[in-house]
């Protein structure tokens, strides 16, 4: 109690302040939690050229091994988890909150996001044409990851005292790990990796959303580029007014929004790459080849890897644990159901929609064009897609304004759920709506803090969740292994099948 008070006190402080604090002290600050963060994220484990930030290795280490653990379940169950999906083996006997569509839904405008537009053009800019290959290859493998966490998360949540669920990471680390002896560890693992999340919803979630959509808006509507706080206040009512009202109310939020913001990019991408289609063998080529001898990127091809990975992680956020929190309150009878679900995130995020946005960004040029050196140079990738749109048709930089906004909006909404329930694994569910109002209080902070500062910022927080929950899904992959080898055998028999029809 008394630790709540105090931190009660030093929130309730802190936003004001913020709130009035100058656009140069906020990017001060920012600045300044970055060079600590990165010391540990981006140590290279690879000293000298070319580099190896150890949260890149981790990621794909981890991916590899829980691809080849389940023997390929990304591409062997994928038909299997469309039907789930489609809801043809829904039982009587399925609890929980939402139902496994509107939790992959959920987990999709929280995946499907800015990362998607801004990220790929970013990661592009750094890593050249190849870091879309690896992009490619990380969604392909984090497939496996996302599969492992929401099994995970089935499998150890639990019912709170409201009734509500509660599950993610935190739990399967504090619960999983105390059944293999280690029950302090698991708590501080736990803890560690909801504080990550909580301050990752704030960057990832809420300011880096805000600051890079505001970027594609301000292109449009010359009124935020004079009153950009303004941009920030529309955001905070309209996401203010949909999380307030919980897991349900963005569940169907996002059942309504995720498809038709998906529909709409995607169109317009494919309208861009028929209307270039001369030029998409070049790309591809492009892609392919410095994928393993890239022209003028730093740390060659390591670097086009890091680029890749790196933005793979932050768009479908595989292995970082974030989805696990939505899936952990699907209605679904076996835990591995809801995890097979979860496939099809990665496949979609990263396989489809930031290859799609790759191609866009390759086929125009823009991602090495002069004339664009300084929206490279201040990472405004948002922007540098809007500019890669413009040169299709005049009027196709408003339909990515629109896209980008439902991109933000999205997956802040989602974002405020997961930093909320690892808040309130935290401090209880007394101080739930204090978190809702930090929340909300950094997405008007985003509007006035440079873009830089705050897409390093975002980077850091996000990744480094990535360190205790990989350490649970190690650890715990056996049990996840048993359970979809006994799911498999029912599936294989038609018992599955039978339930169904109940």
């Amino acid at each position: 109690m008394r630790v709540n008070k105090t931190i009660l006190w030093l929130m309730t402080g802190f936003m004001p302040q913020m709130a009035w604090a100058s656009e140069s002290s906020l990017d001060a600050m920012f600045g300044s939690i970055n060079g600590l963060l990165a010391q540990v994220i981006f140590f290279d484990i690879f000293p000298g050229e070319p580099s190896m930030p150890l949260i890149v290795a981790w990621l794909i280490v981890a991916a590899v091994f829980l691809t080849l653990r389940f023997g390929f379940v990304n591409l062997r169950m994928m038909r299997h988890a469309f039907h789930v999906i489609r809801g043809k083996y829904r039982t009587a006997d399925d609890q929980g909150e939402v139902t496994s569509f509107q939790a992959l839904s959920t987990a999709l405008s929280a995946t499907v996001g800015l990362g998607n537009i801004a990220g790929v053009a970013i990661a592009i800019s750094i890593g050249g044409p190849g870091a879309t290959f690896w992009m490619i290859v990380a969604g392909f493998l984090g497939m496996s990851t996302k599969f492992t966490e929401a099994s995970l998360a089935q499998m150890y949540r639990e019912v709170r005292p409201d009734g509500r669920l509660m599950g993610g990471a935190m739990e399967y680390l504090s619960k999983g790990l105390a059944e293999h002896g280690a029950p302090r560890t698991g708590k501080i693992l736990a803890i560690l990796f909801a504080v990550f999340t909580i301050l990752g919803s704030f960057g990832a979630g809420s300011a880096f959303q805000v600051s890079q959509s505001m970027g594609a808006v301000q292109t449009q509507i010359e009124f935020f580029r004079d009153f950009p706080i303004a941009y920030g206040l529309l955001m905070a009512v309209a996401i203010g007014l949909v999380i307030i009202g919980g897991l349900r109310r963005i569940a169907h939020v996002a059942e309504a929004v995720v498809p038709t913001m998906v529909i709409i990019y995607v169109g317009t991408c494919l309208w861009i790459i028929g209307s270039n289609a001369e030029l998409v063998p070049e790309a591809l080529g492009k892609i392919i080849t410095e994928a393993f001898s890239p022209i003028a990127v730093a740390g060659g091809m390591v670097g086009a890897i890091v680029q890749g990975f790196k933005r793979a992680a932050f768009s479908s956020e595989a292995g970082l644990g974030s989805a696990a929190i939505a899936h952990s309150a699907a209605s679904v009878k076996y835990p591995v159901r809801q995890g097979l679900v979860a496939l099809y995130e990665p496949f979609i995020d990263t396989v489809v929609i930031c290859t799609m946005t790759a191609l866009v960004i390759i086929i125009t040029g823009v991602y090495n064009a002069p004339e664009y050196e300084a929206i490279r140079a201040a990472s405004q990738g948002a922007t540098l897609t809007s500019m890669a749109f413009a040169t299709a048709s005049d009027w196709f930089p408003s339909i990515l304004a629109l896209s980008v906004v439902l991109f933000a909006y999205s997956t802040a909404i989602s974002w405020s759920y997961y930093g909320e329930r690892c808040w309130v694994y935290v401090f209880g569910e007394r101080y739930s709506f204090l978190y809702k109002a930090v929340f909300i209080g950094f997405v008007v902070v985003a509007s006035v803090a440079s873009a830089a500062n705050l897409v390093d910022f975002t980077d850091l927080l996000v990744l480094s969740m990535a360190f205790p929950n990989l350490i649970g899904l190690y650890v715990l992959s056996g049990k996840v292994k048993l359970a979809l080898a006994d799911y498999e055998a029912k599936l294989s028999s038609g018992e599955l099948d039978r339930e169904a029809q109940r």
